[in-house]
């Protein structure tokens, strides 16, 4: 009895698969440019990897044994597969499957809005938007769980490809119409709306600006505190304190004409990369996710 687990050559299987439907060894050899103890020759290997007979032999003609029939029936199976496989390869869809992206949660206040008309006209496309911290976008990259991931520094990882998107600014924001202070003292006087970044982007930014002052951001007076992103500029744009955020947390925020940006002596930028995994090619629905990432950190400039 033939074993269903096993692995017949895929060559010897195409030989045999074509000599069954031309019914001839000549017209066999033809089809496959081959010679007919070529063919021959396959057939006998084939026969030796099922362990039985697979054609009943009369004079120059032949008939299929049973497992002839079957290990036939297996074959046109195969190339009907492999077509498939072939015509999905092909297609690549870029309407079409799922892709992973990951990016801080400032950048996907700004990229998610400019994602929607692509999934809103391919229903088929299934768009997943990550906002973590750098540290899992790396690992997600490098695990597959990200098929790209925005990253404020170039990782320099041998397992990683990395484009540079552009510089995003860190942003003094305050309300419409303010002036920017002056000392630390009088921006200290309105008081920071606190967030989970926050107090790393004072002691990038206001240590840079106030070297004398800076008292360190534990000791910045407190307006409030917000965990939601979206609402960090909330209490800002109406009235209430300052607080700091990269480009695309202003730009993404819905009343940011009640906003500004106030341009202290020394401007802080970060830089933006994109990340996928090394050696990976890009399929045709990821490409077009890096062209709307590109577009986004565009609109930083």
């Amino acid at each position: 009895m033939m074993c269903y687990h096993l692995m017949l050559n895929a060559i010897w299987l195409e030989t045999f698969t074509t000599l069954c439907e031309t019914g001839h060894f000549t017209r066999a050899a033809d089809r496959l440019n081959m010679t007919q103890p070529g063919v021959s020759q396959h057939l006998g290997k084939l026969e030796q990897q099922v362990g039985q007979a697979l054609i009943s032999r009369q004079g120059k003609s032949f008939t299929l044994t049973p497992a002839g029939d079957a290990v036939f029936a297996l074959g046109l199976s195969r190339r009907d597969e492999e077509t498939q496989l072939r015509d999905a390869i092909a297609a690549d869809d870029p309407n079409s499957g799922s892709v992973h992206l990951a990016c801080s949660g400032s950048f996907a206040m700004l990229l998610y809005p400019m994602l929607l008309p692509w999934m809103r006209a391919a229903p088929d496309l299934s768009c997943h938007l990550t906002a973590t911290p750098q540290a899992d976008i790396l690992k997600g990259v490098l695990e597959g769980r990200f098929d790209l991931g925005v990253l404020g520094a170039d990782p320099d990882h041998v397992r990683l490809e990395a484009w540079h998107l552009g510089r995003e600014e860190l942003c003094l924001v305050l309300p419409a119409g303010s002036a920017t202070p002056m000392s630390f003292a009088e921006l200290d006087a309105r008081g920071f709306i606190a967030h989970p970044d926050g107090y790393r982007y004072a002691d990038d930014l206001l240590r840079l600006n106030f070297p004398d002052a800076y008292p360190g951001a534990d000791r910045l007076r407190l307006r409030g505190a917000v965990n939601q992103i979206g609402q960090i500029p909330a209490p800002v744009a109406a009235g209430v304190g300052y607080t700091l955020l990269p480009r695309s947390g202003v730009e993404a925020f819905k009343d940011k004409d009640r906003l500004r940006v106030g341009h202290l002596p020394r401007r802080r930028w970060h830089d933006l990369w994109l990340v996928a995994r090394r050696g990976r090619r890009l399929s045709a629905r990821v490409s077009r996710a890096r062209e709307v990432i590109e577009d986004a950190a565009r609109q930083l400039r």
